[in-house]
């Protein structure tokens, strides 16, 4: 494949960024990102120098006579982790490399891929909310702290999930989701006193717990992507912090 001219260096450059933006949204670690990014800037005879931060990623396009034809940088919303994508984005990068694509065939895959259904809210709501029963079943609960954490459970993720789209602070809406769960499954113990509780408050706020975060902290750190290891690793820290100050909302109220 021939090096293209100076309007598709900038439309390759532009559809890298795209490509590194989705993974990092959807949930994708550094060395990823930075590995599927280089798979297929080789394709098209170029190397990519792509910096990866927190909130935006940098990128440089170096062609083999070490001109280079492409700098820019690409802020991103926050993460909405999507598996289904980065796994779509790692097999279109082989394509990419073995089927030679040309520009305007790439461009088309991710529009389909922009298009592909998520699953519906609902159906999101339901699983978590099972997942947290099963959870405080692994735990030791019964039956009535089973039901106390899919209630729960669905109520906390409803109420982040609202409190994102009326756009709250990221770290307030998980304060409002763990104060919700906590106080929901507590309700019930709070009017019968002589039934025990901490199986269902302590799994009743689960579903918050920053895992794919905390892996990627983990992992970063491993490859040498210390500042993005270290920052993410703060990040998890913030949200275990408000996580917990919803829990106490709920027991200052309830006086357990």
């Amino acid at each position: 494949m021939t090096s293209p001219d100076l309007c598709d260096q900038y439309e390759l450059g532009e559809m890298l960024l795209e490509i590194g933006a989705l993974l990092m949204i959807s949930g994708a670690n550094t060395e990823r990102i930075k590995i599927t990014i280089d798979r297929i800037a080789s394709a098209f005879d170029c190397f990519a120098d792509l910096l990866v931060t927190n909130h935006a990623l940098m990128l440089t396009l170096t062609y083999p006579d070490n001109h280079k034809a492409f700098t820019s940088v690409k802020w991103m919303p926050g993460m909405h982790l999507n598996f289904n994508l980065i796994a779509d984005i790692s097999t279109l990068s082989w394509q990419i490399v073995l089927e030679k694509w040309p520009l305007e065939r790439i461009n088309q895959e991710l529009k389909t891929l922009h298009r592909k259904p998520l699953y519906a809210r609902f159906v999101v709501l339901l699983m978590v909310a099972l997942a947290g029963a099963s959870f405080c079943r692994l735990f030791g609960g019964g039956m009535t702290e089973m039901l106390a954490v899919f209630v729960a459970s669905f109520c906390g993720l409803y109420v982040r999930q609202e409190a994102i789209k009326l756009r709250f602070n990221f770290y307030v809406s998980i304060i409002f989701a763990s104060a919700t769960a906590a106080l929901v499954a507590g309700a019930y113990f709070h009017f019968h006193p002589t039934e025990v509780y901490s199986h269902a408050f302590s799994t009743s706020v689960l579903f918050l717990i920053p895992g794919v975060p905390m892996i990627h902290a983990i992992t970063d750190l491993m490859d040498g992507h210390t500042l993005n290891g270290i920052v993410r690793g703060v990040s998890v820290l913030a949200m275990a912090f408000a996580i917990a100050l919803g829990l106490m909302v709920a027991l200052l109220i309830y006086k357990f």
